[in-house]
């Protein structure tokens, strides 16, 4: 086994020997409500998180220096400099644990990039749970989701998975217990991602305007519908306050919403701050038959089927 030592070199500690691959998943918020703007620049938020099973992964290996590799979705236009989220997360990690960060990490992205599916939260997870396993430096979950909050609102969510509660600006996770059950979904992924920041701003302005919808209100209504365990009460209860922006901002996303409950799907939905739209399917071959009739209708680039909830960032 090589060894990792903290930078004075004190308190020896033992990783992993051989590379450590962690897989992570993409998220959807079946109720996103957004409040208004806090001091600290965020939006004070209540929403509902649920991870579902379109992954990246994530390899570490041992290394004389930090670096960032990738392939797939994003690459060309994804910084792997200090600006990317998994080399902040790598030396967040190390700066708390008392580490020299040096690792050689790749990453094979499928989430997509500005998709409303937090591919880049995904991947600080991702980087966390990996190098805590490749420094052997032994933190919990909790740990690693306090260290996670400070790299961006959904990444404590991706360290933990599941369907989740989600407050403050997101950061504060509390699991939903309900029985398990298997939702099926399908993704339809647009040709260019949108900024998170704007979409915000754009809500904002539609509020100030008086032109965006009602906010939404509690949770509890979903929360009560995944206890129930119907996909047709589920259906009733999604919502999103950032769908207004997203629309007035790409309002072609219009027609895939229209395409996706055209081809069968119970319900459908802008997913985060968008563009990518999810929608909910009655079952596993309802949603092929939803995904199917997406793809004719030719809405988006991309569409994938996926289940949910899944577990979070994970080794192996």
């Amino acid at each position: 086994m090589t060894e990792a030592w903290r930078p004075d070199g004190e308190d020896e500690r033992r990783g992993a020997s051989g590379p450590v691959k962690v897989r992570v998943p993409a998220k959807v918020n079946l109720h996103l409500g957004v409040g208004p703007l806090r001091r600290d620049g965020y939006h004070e938020l209540n929403t509902v998180y649920h991870a579902i099973s379109i992954y990246d992964e994530l390899t570490a290996r041992r290394g004389d220096t930090l670096a960032l590799t990738m392939e797939g979705e994003g690459t060309g236009e994804l910084a792997l400099d200090d600006t990317n989220l998994v080399i902040r997360a790598a030396h967040a990690l190390a700066g708390y644990a008392g580490v020299l960060p040096h690792a050689r990490l790749h990453l094979r992205k499928q989430i997509p990039l500005a998709g409303g599916l937090a591919g880049g939260s995904a991947d600080a997870a991702a980087a966390l749970v990996a190098c805590d396993a490749l420094w052997g430096t032994g933190l919990s979950r909790d740990e690693l989701a306090g260290i996670a909050a400070d790299l961006g609102s959904d990444v404590p969510f991706l360290i933990y998975g599941g369907t989740a509660l989600g407050t403050g600006r997101g950061e504060a996770v509390s699991p939903v217990l309900v029985r398990p059950t298997s939702w099926h979904w399908v993704v339809a992924i647009a040709d260019v991602g949108l900024s998170t920041p704007a979409a915000y701003r754009e809500l904002d302005r539609l509020r100030k305007a008086g032109t965006a919808g009602a906010p939404l209100g509690s949770t509890d209504a979903l929360l009560g519908a995944l206890r129930q365990r119907d996909p047709r009460v589920l259906a009733r209860t999604l919502g999103n306050d950032l769908q207004d922006a997203a629309l007035a901002m790409r309002p072609a996303l219009a027609d895939t919403l229209k395409a996706g409950e055209a081809a069968g799907a119970l319900a459908g939905i802008v997913s985060g701050s968008g563009p990518t739209c999810v929608f909910l399917a009655a079952d596993a071959a309802d949603a092929e038959r939803v995904a199917a009739g997406l793809t004719s209708a030719g809405v988006c680039r991309e569409v994938r089927v996926a289940h949910g909830p899944v577990a979070g960032a994970r080794v192996g």
